[in-house]
């Protein structure tokens, strides 16, 4: 009996969803030389998550250790097992590493780490939505592009963005071409990321949010879905830990000084849940509406997403953009793979293969119903019935010009 092991699977017996501690225990196993049970732990390991590196490192390491296992208390059996596994090149250190990765990837301070990035596209590369490029311009590039007149009229890069829209409109993406045009890293945070059922833990993840993006510098941290994140405190009587995360939200984004070289965006499909605290000057005092794009918009998403395809000559991409008035950019990416799809299938029962044709397209089309349309009935609804402070001026305008109000 060893009673590290023992501690360890009974530690799994009570969280058996718990894949660090898995690949704790096969390395421990294997120190011990119990081989066929390392390679048990690490089988379930991947099971439980496919695309964690450390869990197939852990199998590499068990498959590497020979078919035998010794008995208890063999040494030179669990040396030569050990020795196989090095052998094989397995590194115990960086496995270490993935595993705490994966368990809090806010702790890492490398910038150049997988949940930092260094995005390669600019607003160059987004397809309309001039309004929402002129709103960034003046925000965040004009003042950097102009450290002089920066200075003359003691401007700052303070405070943040927030983006609000139908979902599916490409709020993500333009928060990473901004990154792009800053030539700045890019640092992505949602509800994932920081609530957490443990007190003190989401608020904590939160002050490793803008830590990490602060020792990434320059850097645009990006809040996903902050109508979760930042709830109404108003709406969250009941829940100490959502009025904590806000509360901690206002404390980062009061650290103007400390916040040095980091652009704060932020992207929500429901600004009228957001506290109001959060949206006060200095913090997300600015807000932009993204809509669905324009006709020019839908030309350019149509090309993205069908470039690299096997195409027939002479498809319209003006004549989709204007079947598609009112779809997202997620709904017509979602056309173009339906189209895909039946061209392939149509070329499986054929036996040849036919490139994805105009017909394809627009049968894809009128088979998408818009994802738009009940967003823009909730909004109509909030802005003829609810309270405006001026922050859906934008909104009030699109929905009159679409008669939706």
């Amino acid at each position: 009996m060893d009673p590290l092991i023992d501690s360890l699977r009974r530690a799994i017996e009570a969280a058996p969803d718990d894949v660090p501690l898995r690949v704790h225990l096969v390395r421990i196993l294997l120190e011990r030389g119990h081989v066929d049970e390392a390679r048990a732990q690490a089988g379930a390991a991947i099971a439980l998550a496919p695309a964690d590196p450390a869990a197939h490192a852990a199998m590499t390491a068990a498959l590497a250790a020979g078919a035998a296992e010794p008995a208890d208390g063999a040494q030179d059996a669990r040396s030569e097992a050990a020795d196989s596994a090095g052998t094989a090149g397995f590194d115990w250190h960086a496995a270490e590493d993935d595993v705490k990765d994966v368990a809090d990837p806010l702790t890492s301070a490398d910038p150049s780490g997988i949940d930092v990035e260094r995005p390669v596209v600019t607003l160059a590369d987004v397809g309309g939505l001039e309004e929402v490029k002129e709103r960034l311009d003046a925000a965040f590039l004009a003042p950097l592009r102009n450290p002089e007149l920066q200075r003359l009229y003691g401007k700052r890069v303070r405070g943040g963005l927030l983006m609000y829209g139908p979902p599916g409109c490409g709020k993500t993406y333009i928060a990473r071409a901004l990154a792009g045009e800053l030539g700045a890293r890019f640092l992505s945070v949602g509800i994932a990321d920081v609530l957490d059922p443990f007190a003190g833990v989401s608020e904590q993840n939160i002050r490793r949010a803008f830590a990490l993006a602060r020792q990434s510098s320059p850097c645009v941290l990006f809040l996903d879905e902050i109508d979760a994140l930042g709830q109404k405190r108003s709406l969250a009587r009941n829940s100490t830990t959502m009025r904590n995360v806000v509360n901690q939200l206002l404390v980062e984004m009061d650290g103007f000084d400390a916040n040095d070289g980091v652009y704060v965006l932020a992207a929500t499909n429901q600004p009228w849940d957001v506290d109001p605290a959060l949206r006060r000057p200095g913090r997300f005092d600015r807000t932009v509406l993204v809509l669905p794009p324009d006709e020019a918009a839908r030309e350019a998403i149509f090309r993205s997403a069908l470039e690299g395809r096997p195409l027939e000559g002479g498809i319209d991409f003006a004549k989709l953009a204007k079947l598609t008035a009112g779809f997202s950019g997620a709904d017509i990416a979602g056309a173009c793979e339906h189209a895909t799809e039946n061209a392939l299938l149509a070329s499986v029962r054929s036996g040849v293969a036919r490139p994805v044709g105009s017909e394809d397209l627009v049968v894809a089309i009128r088979a998408t119903t818009p994802s738009t349309g009940p967003w823009l009935d909730s909004a109509r609804n909030v802005v003829q019935f609810g309270v405006d402070d001026g922050t859906f001026v934008q909104l009030r305008a699109y929905l009159k010009s679409a008669k939706r109000s």
